[in-house]
């Protein structure tokens, strides 16, 4: 039976991790053992926090939309439902950049919105 030989596959496996952990610190970078480990561990937080990212964008945006609310005397539960209640479809997203970026055009949003909500003002 002849000889089955593996080194191309299995340098270039680990040549594969040995490149991914390129930056990381100390022998997590170096041998080959601690990088697949620390490899392995990085893929799984990546995974992890593809999640978290979109979770604490729509905090940011909460929280952003939340302050520009409250120079107009509301809070954000109050503007969200009165926004809701007057058929406008602004995600937060696009409130927060509306916020962030034009204050005047904010404004008349509030406006607006609070007309439709209070038809008395």
């Amino acid at each position: 039976m002849t000889r089955i030989k593996r080194g191309n596959v299995a340098r270039n496996r680990r040549k594969n991790i040995l490149k991914y952990t390129r930056g990381f610190r100390g022998s997590s970078s170096k041998l080959f053992r601690t990088a697949n480990q620390h490899a392995l561990k990085a893929l799984k937080f990546a995974t992890r926090d593809r999640y978290q990212r979109k979770r604490q964008f729509r905090q940011i945006w909460i929280a952003r939309i939340n302050a520009a609310v409250r120079n107009y005397g509301l809070n954000y539960s109050n503007f969200i439902s009165s926004l809701k209640a007057s058929n406008m479809g602004l995600n937060r997203k696009v409130l927060a950049q509306i916020a962030f970026r034009d204050q005047h055009g904010f404004q008349q949003l509030v406006v607006k919105s609070q007309k439709n909500f209070y038809p008395s003002l």
